[in-house]
């Protein structure tokens, strides 16, 4: 047993020694000590590790995955909300688009609206201004044909007197224009033909 143990404790040079008497190495041929010692050590560090560092690692990792797992609800979630704000943008622009078609119509009615009321304003107008002017023509006319009555008395007492060669008196005188007048035609010089 004492030369076992001594095995165990020298395994690796006594492993090295007969593997280079030999010709190979010791890794390809090695000793029951070092495989023992091997086992021993690999199986204490197991231990270690999963009293110690496994049961941390293994929370950093829960924690780890857990926030993940919130990060990709937390995205989802956003996800959703990103759709129904975008749903309601839609909606909502749709409505505006609509709204904005019926003020565009309300407005090119209203413009056609204001174009016929302006056209019949204008059209209003003008009539009055017409007969405006056909009654101031009217007056001018009269106020000619008047001037030219007067005119023409005058001429014609002028003319009389010095066919005459006297001057006659206020009712003489009154008669001869009256009887001019009516001799006269004035209805040419004011357009109208009936009178």
């Amino acid at each position: 047993m004492e030369l076992v143990l001594s095995q165990l404790l020298t395994g690796i040079p006594v492993a090295a020694e007969t593997a280079s008497e030999e010709g190979g190495s010791f890794l390809v041929t090695p000793g029951l000590g070092l495989m023992i010692w091997t086992l021993a050590v690999f199986g204490f560090t197991l231990w270690v590790l999963s009293k110690f560092a496994f049961p941390l690692i293994g929370e950093a990792l829960d924690k780890r995955a857990k926030v993940i797992n919130e990060s990709i609800e937390s995205a989802e979630r956003q996800r959703d909300e990103a759709g129904k704000l975008m749903a309601d943008y839609r909606q909502r622009l749709t409505e505006a688009r609509e709204q904005a078609d019926e003020i565009v119509a309300r407005a090119r009615k209203a413009a056609e609206t204001t174009k016929l009321e302006a056209a019949a304003e204008g059209q209003s107008k003008r009539e009055d201004l017409v007969e405006a002017a056909r009654k101031d023509i009217e007056a001018e006319t009269r106020r000619a044909l008047d001037d030219i009555r007067k005119e023409v008395a005058d001429l014609t007492i002028l003319a009389t007197e010095q066919v005459t060669r006297r001057s006659l008196d206020d009712a003489a005188h009154k008669e001869l224009v009256e009887e001019a007048l009516r001799e006269a035609d004035f209805s040419i010089l004011a357009g109208d033909r009936n009178g």
